[in-house]
C-alpha cells in the first residue's frame, strides 16, 4: 500500500458510501481547552464506518469471486455492512450470526438481503460455520477487521477528515478488532506529516492496550463492557500496523464511556453508540495532553438500541 493506492481505494468506494460530515461544538472545545473535530461515521450508510471496508473488500474481488458471493461472521455492524455493500454491488452475502444476536440486527441484515446462517454463540462455532458455508458455496470469506482490503476501506474516513482539516495534531479512534484503528493509522501516516494516532479502549476489554505493551496479540478472558462493538480482539493483519503507527492507547472506565456518550447526545444532538463514545471519552480522560491542540475524533457509528440506553 502507498498513498496513490490509498487514493484509488477511496475513489473505488465513493459511489457506495456517504462522505460523512465533520462537526464541532464550541461548548466541547471549551470543556477540553482544545479544538475537537468529530468525523461523524454515525451518519454513514447502515450507520457505521464498516460500510467502507465491506464495500472495498467486495470490490477488490475478481468477477469470478464476486459471482460466488461473500461470507462473514458477525453479530453486529459488519453483518449489516457486508449485506448492504453486497446488495448494492450485486453480490450474494452469507452472514453467520449467533442464535442470540439481537433481533433488531438480524432484521437489519435481512432488510439488506443478507442470508443469515445461525450458529452457537462462541468464536469457534462462528468460525466453523463460516468455513462450512465457504466450502459449500465457494464464497470468499471476509473478516470484519483482520483483512487488508477492509483495513484500507476503513482508512478512507481518515483521508476525508485530513482533506477537510489537514493540520490536525491528533486523531483518536476506538479500537476493538483493530480494523478501524489500523486503517486510521495507515491513512494518517500517508496523508499527514505530523499528526499522531491514539486509540481509545474500554478498560474492561483492554487487549489492544496490553498487546501494545507486550508486543504480541493478547486476549481478554472476560469482556464485560457496554461498548459491545469493541469486544473483539486484534488480528495478525492489523496488529503490526497498530504497533508501528499508533502512539498509544488510552483506557476508559464504563462510567466515562456513558458520560461521553451522554454529552454528545445532549450537546451535539446526534445519536452515537457506546463504542463510538470511547474515543471521545479517551480525550476527556486525558484532557491535559490535548490542551490547545487540534484533535480529530472518529465517531464510529450510531446503531444503538434506543429502548436500552445506559442513561
Amino acid at each position: 500500500m502507498n498513498k496513490e493506492m490509498f487514493l484509488q481505494v477511496h475513489e473505488r468506494v465513493k459511489p457506495y458510501i456517504h462522505r460523512t460530515p465533520v462537526l464541532t461544538s464550541e461548548l466541547i472545545n471549551e470543556m477540553v481547552h482544545a479544538n475537537v473535530y468529530f468525523k461523524c461515521e454515525n451518519f454513514q450508510k447502515m450507520g457505521a464506518f464498516k460500510m467502507r471496508g465491506a464495500a472495498n473488500a467486495i470490490l477488490s474481488l475478481s468477477s469470478e469471486e464476486q459471482a460466488k458471493g461473500v461470507v462473514t461472521h458477525s453479530s453486529g455492524n459488519f453483518a449489516q455492512a457486508l449485506s448492504l455493500a453486497a446488495k448494492k454491488i450485486g453480490v450474494k452475502a452469507y452472514i453467520v450470526m449467533p442464535k442470540n444476536a439481537p433481533q433488531v440486527k438480524k432484521n437489519a441484515v435481512r432488510t439488506y438481503k443478507g442470508n443469515i446462517i445461525e450458529c452457537d454463540s462462541n468464536p469457534i462455532a462462528r468460525e466453523e460455520m463460516a468455513a462450512k458455508v465457504q466450502k459449500e458455496t465457494g464464497a470468499t470469506f471476509i473478516h470484519p477487521s483482520n483483512d487488508d482490503s477492509v483495513i484500507y476501506g476503513q482508512g478512507t474516513a481518515t483521508i476525508e477528515l485530513l482533506e477537510d482539516y489537514p493540520d490536525l495534531d491528533y486523531i483518536v479512534s476506538p479500537v476493538g478488532g483493530g480494523g478501524l484503528l489500523a486503517g486510521t493509522a495507515l491513512a494518517t501516516n500517508y496523508f499527514s506529516k505530523h499528526c499522531k494516532v491514539i486509540g481509545g479502549e474500554p478498560k474492561n476489554a483492554d487487549d489492544a492496550y496490553r498487546s501494545l505493551l507486550s508486543g504480541k496479540i493478547e486476549h481478554n478472558d472476560e469482556v464485560n463492557t457496554i461498548a459491545d462493538g469493541l469486544r473483539t480482539f486484534l488480528g495478525d493483519r492489523n496488529f503490526p500496523i497498530i504497533k508501528k503507527h499508533v502512539e498509544k492507547i488510552i483506557r476508559v472506565e464504563e462510567e466515562e464511556i456513558i458520560e461521553a456518550m451522554k454529552l454528545i447526545w445532549e450537546r451535539m444532538k446526534i445519536i452515537i453508540e457506546p463504542s463510538s463514545a470511547v474515543a471521545f471519552a479517551a480525550v476527556l480522560k486525558n484532557k491535559e495532553d490535548f490542551i490547545n491542540k487540534k484533535i480529530g475524533v472518529i465517531l464510529s457509528g450510531g446503531n444503538v438500541d434506543v429502548g436500552n440506553l445506559p442513561f
